[in-house]
């Protein structure tokens, strides 16, 4: 058992006690307190927030409850000494023993150390990227892809069932768009002179290519035909060759999706009538008159009687039209015939990563959801902010290929898609992010996807120098200040898998990696200066076997992390 679980299941006997000896309510609730490392290394080993958390619910002052609960948690294995700070924070100290205990842990369980259950094999869908097919993944759409399947790795790591899922829009205006932008590369791969592409279509020097091989596959064969006649053919070969470049983009990312859904199949197929039965059927629809938009002036506004979703009923700012004033259906209706089908297909969650210029559909998606599944929370939107992409501090924007934006190819070339995955986990989602070329593949501790990388081609440098590894090892021996700060971060790993998990933030992977990069380069500094703290010492046999492992350890861990990322772990740099 990993120790901060080991100190929660003890906390959870101790309130059991108290509660059953009347000394705090049966009703206060001990889930939200939490056994971590405390910031601040002189403040002990272990920090418990329970007296914080719990003083309300047990009509105590957080000071006192602490003193009471200090004095329980003294009486548990391996504490030595429980101190309380400030108004009522509770600090641990226990034997380097436990410390040791979760180090072998670590070695034998290997990479897998960290894996849960906490899934328990349910369903989970994942749709990222889901990028209009009229053009290559631009930059931008790297982050959300980099964020969606990361996510995936980890909630596999930690039990759940996934299916990484990529939504194509081939319906609608834009496809059209799409088809009467290739016909024109098709007229030029024929012989006709194309001078300017005409505002409105798609002037990517991409297309170029895919109207050549338009002309290889079919000849001349739609030159003399109307374009209701051609549109259909060439829409569909512009779709299917769009989406083949980016499944390569995605590739040479290190994406794979299990599923590449269409918007056409499931609007021809009827789903989205069907979708409408349901909410109908659920009294979630009816017809009615929304108010103007706000900014609208009165004259500018039509009010007409639409079939209207019930929205509002589910949190969103105001009530959904699902038909358009020519009978059509809304883009809302399709999303919500999407998201049925995907419930339907899945029987669990559904995450969606979006842009950020997506933000104004949460709350609508997210009611719609509700009211489909007739469940709250079902549906999690994870939005990407924008990508700034510099070379040295000055902007890059341009890209030869596609005209006016830089491909996600283009970047890949330029960096390698390891750099990439780690850089775009390296802020928050919801925080832009700059990227910038030089500095990504600079080799310097400011580099963080260098500076995780050289922990472990640093680590498998050692091991390589030592050998063959020591059949065991005294590992209550390593005691050293910066030994135990190495370790208390290895052992945080499966704390970190989980709260990463069930928050769906996988930047605190890349961020506890950071972390744990830094405690193995100061031990390795500190050697440096004090030939005591080396790995390998001439004199001394046993404490070398059990550096060898704890460097052995931090290894692991980092390649466990790594894989979860989908990034693989350097043994050379």
């Amino acid at each position: 058992m990993n120790i901060f679980n080991f100190f929660e299941a003890e906390f959870q006997a101790i309130s059991n006690d108290l509660k059953g000896a009347g000394t705090i309510p049966e009703t206060v609730d001990v889930s939200k307190v939490v056994f971590e490392l405390p910031r601040n290394a002189t403040h002990g080993d272990i920090a418990c927030n329970a007296a914080m958390v719990l003083a309300k619910q047990a009509k105590m002052k957080p000071r006192e409850l602490a003193e009471l609960l200090a004095g329980r948690l003294a009486g548990c294995d391996g504490v030595t000494r429980v101190d309380i700070a400030g108004p009522g924070f509770i600090n641990i100290n226990v034997e380097p023993r436990l410390w040791s205990a979760e180090l072998r842990c670590i070695l034998a369980a290997g990479t897998q150390y960290g894996r849960n259950d906490r899934g328990a094999g349910k369903s989970v869908n994942i749709e990222y990227v889901s990028a209009n097919p009229t053009g290559p993944l631009h930059a931008a759409h790297a982050r959300g892809a980099v964020l969606g399947d990361a996510l995936a790795g980890l909630l596999e790591f930690s039990g759940w069932k996934v299916t990484r899922e990529y939504y194509v829009n081939d319906a609608g205006g834009q496809v059209d768009i799409l088809a009467h932008s290739v016909y024109l590369r098709y007229l030029e791969a024929l012989g006709e002179t194309i001078d300017t592409i005409p505002p409105g279509l798609y002037p990517g020097a991409y297309l170029k290519d895919v109207g050549v091989a338009l002309a290889a596959r079919d000849g001349d064969r739609y030159l003399a035909l109307d374009e209701d006649k051609w549109l259909n053919p060439v829409r569909q070969f512009a779709i299917d060759a769009m989406m083949a470049i980016i499944r390569k983009d995605l590739v040479k990312l290190g994406v794979e999706m299990d599923v590449f859904s269409s918007e056409k199949a499931l609007v021809e197929g009827g789903a989205v009538q069907a979708a409408i039965d349901r909410l109908q059927q659920d009294g979630h629809l009816y017809c009615g008159v929304l108010e103007p938009p706000k900014g609208k002036e009165p004259e500018d506004w039509e009010p007409r009687e639409q079939l209207l979703f019930r929205a509002t009923a589910f949190g969103d700012d105001t009530d959904r039209p699902l038909q358009k004033s020519d009978g059509g259906w809304t883009y809302f209706s399709s999303d919500v015939a999407y998201h049925l089908d995907k419930l339907e297909r899945t029987g669990g969650r559904l995450i969606n990563v979006f842009g950020v210029d997506h933000g104004g559909y949460v709350k609508r998606m997210m009611a719609a959801v509700e009211a489909l599944s007739g469940r709250k929370n079902m549906l999690d939107i994870k939005l990407c902010q924008l990508v700034n992409l510099m070379e040295n501090g000055k902007p890059v924007k341009m890209s030869k290929r596609a005209g006016n934006f830089v491909t996600v190819r283009d970047v890949v070339n330029a960096v390698g898609a390891d750099v990439i995955r780690f850089i775009m986990l390296t802020r928050r989602s919801d925080q832009t992010l700059d990227f910038d070329y030089a500095k990504v593949t600079e080799q310097s501790r400011d580099n963080p996807v260098f500076y995780v990388q050289y922990a472990h081609a640093r680590c498998s440098s050692v091991l390589r120098q030592a050998g063959t590894m020591p059949d065991e090892a005294n590992l209550d021996i390593l005691t050293m200040p910066a030994e135990l700060a190495l370790i208390k971060q290895l052992v945080s790993w499966p704390r970190i898998v989980v709260a990463a998990a069930t928050t769906h933030e996988p930047h605190r992977i890349a961020f506890y990696l950071m972390d744990l990069a830094s405690a193995f380069h100061s031990l390795w500094t500190a050697g440096r200066g004090n030939p005591a703290l080396r790995f390998m010492l001439d004199d001394d046999a046993e404490l070398t076997a059990a550096r060898l492992w704890l460097v052995k350890a931090t290894a692991t861990v980092i390649r466990s992390a790594l894989n979860v990322l989908a990034i693989p772990a350097r043994d050379e740099m």
